[in-house]
């Protein structure tokens, strides 16, 4: 489904062609002049203009040149009589994909813009793969080989080339901010702004200001007007980070810039459109809050339209070595020095550790330990004391780290294999029973 915006000045004939649009399952918008349409897309984000060359007000050249800066990944098409077809041209000239020429057969301009739309979805997508794979190697990038990270990869790709708002919910230290810059940097809106805001480190008073902006005298030392995050982050994207701390009197507010998509600022009474896409990210269980009074039932459900929830760590132990990798290169570039690897004993000690923290606390803990160590490897004299206890979750029995060190390998290869256990048995040269045995799951040993 496409966001459609489609400007002509001829009524039956655009209530007709936006009816067969809807029909084929798009959104569409309607304007009947050019100074209409051009407000629209000052206000909003389209996927696909179709526009006639002659309006009144302004032409449908200066819209599509207008819609081509505002809004790069666009599909502009233009309708012309045969008689101005030197105007088309010309708009295909300022960036337009394609003109259907007057009278227009319906059928074939919605086959047109089915395949404009399918070809801006597999750019949308390879460029979503593009950036994974830059994320990978990144200072910012989200790793792992989990089948939960997997997954989180898979709801990015699908819903970052769409406008829909999004809730990341996870606890702290988990890489909501990652997640939502990956969101961003998926997005059409790539090459805009990303403007992020902790709702939980700025007092409430100061927050809608900052949200919103404000205009001279609104208050005492408000000597100028200010814009507002929603008004820097344009036609980009907002990222309310720990929305859950936000006051309940300026909830309504941000409610209003989601529904109506407009704001104003504090002591001003003109308002302001948003054109940025929102995503929100909290640790709070949101929906408890509400049930206690403590957050807007209407402003959830309206965050809430598509969430992603990232895993802790601690569910997902075989990103462990990835995410440690990762970071361990990430600090050491910035030290200055080649990335050592991680001994054995201390790999598995990070493995079985909870981390309460997160990755935010694994990240504190090698930075620690390449500070302590400058030598090629990481061991496990090189990490905290708490985490040494980790290594089996007892004192210094060789046999249980044996064991350990067995069932950390082992779902490595099993996760090697997609989770494939018979493959991962046959790759390690044992049976399926002793597979199920080192991982301590005696009732698949035993068939069950």
């Amino acid at each position: 489904m496409a966001h459609i915006l489609f400007a002509d000045d001829e009524t039956d004939f655009r209530s007709s062609v936006a009816e067969a649009l809807r029909t084929s399952g798009h959104h569409v918008d309607e304007a009947s002049s050019g100074d209409e349409a051009g407000a629209l897309i000052r206000k909003d984000v389209f996927d696909v203009l179709i526009s006639d060359i002659r309006m009144p007000g302004c032409s449908g050249i200066e819209l599509l040149r207008e819609a081509a800066s505002r809004m790069p990944d666009c599909i502009l098409i233009v309708l012309t009589a045969y008689g101005s077809l030197d105007s088309a041209i010309d708009a295909v000239r300022i960036g337009a994909h394609d003109y259907v020429l007057k009278p227009v057969n319906v059928e074939a301009l919605l086959r047109k813009v089915d395949l404009f739309v399918c070809h801006q979805e597999a750019l949308a997508e390879n460029r979503f793969l593009r950036g994974a794979l830059e994320t990978a190697h990144s200072p910012t990038g989200f790793v792992g080989v989990s089948g939960a990270t997997a997954e989180l990869h898979r709801l990015i790709a699908k819903v970052a080339p769409t406008d829909s708002t999004i809730l990341i919910t996870g606890e702290t230290g988990t890489g909501k901010e990652v997640v939502a810059r990956t969101l961003h940097q998926a997005s059409s809106r790539h090459d805009r702004p990303f403007v992020a805001i902790n709702c939980g480190s700025i007092p409430g008073s100061l927050l809608e200001s900052e949200l919103f902006g404000h205009v001279r005298g609104a208050f005492t030392g408000a000597d100028r007007d200010k814009r507002g995050l929603f008004e820097v982050a344009g036609s980009g994207t907002i990222f309310l980070d720990e929305i859950g701390e936000m006051p309940l009197p300026l909830q309504p507010k941000v409610l209003r810039a989601l529904e109506a998509r407009e704001i104003l600022r504090v002591g001003g009474t003109t308002p302001i459109p948003v054109a940025a896409r929102i995503i929100a990210a909290t640790h709070r269980d949101l929906l408890r809050m509400v049930n206690q009074g403590a957050f807007r039932s209407d402003l959830y459900y309206r965050l809430n339209v598509f969430e992603i929830a990232i895993s802790p760590l601690r569910s997902r132990p075989e990103d462990v070595k990835a995410i440690a990798q990762h970071l361990l290169a990430r600090h050491a570039l910035a030290f200055n020095r080649p990335a050592p690897a991680l001994e054995p004993e201390a790999l598995i000690a990070l493995e079985h550790y909870p981390w309460p923290g997160n990755v935010r606390e694994l990240s504190n803990v090698l930075e620690r330990a390449l500070i302590l160590n400058e030598g090629p490897r990481i061991g496990l004299q090189d990490l905290p004391g708490s985490l040494k206890g980790a290594l089996l979750g007892v004192d210094d029995d060789l046999k249980q780290a044996r064991q350990a060190f067995e069932r950390a390998h082992i779902r490595r290869v099993i996760e090697k294999h997609g989770g494939d256990k018979p493959r991962a048995a046959e790759a390690l040269g044992i049976d399926l029973s002793s597979l199920y045995r080192k991982l301590g799951d005696p009732d698949r040993e035993n068939g069950g």
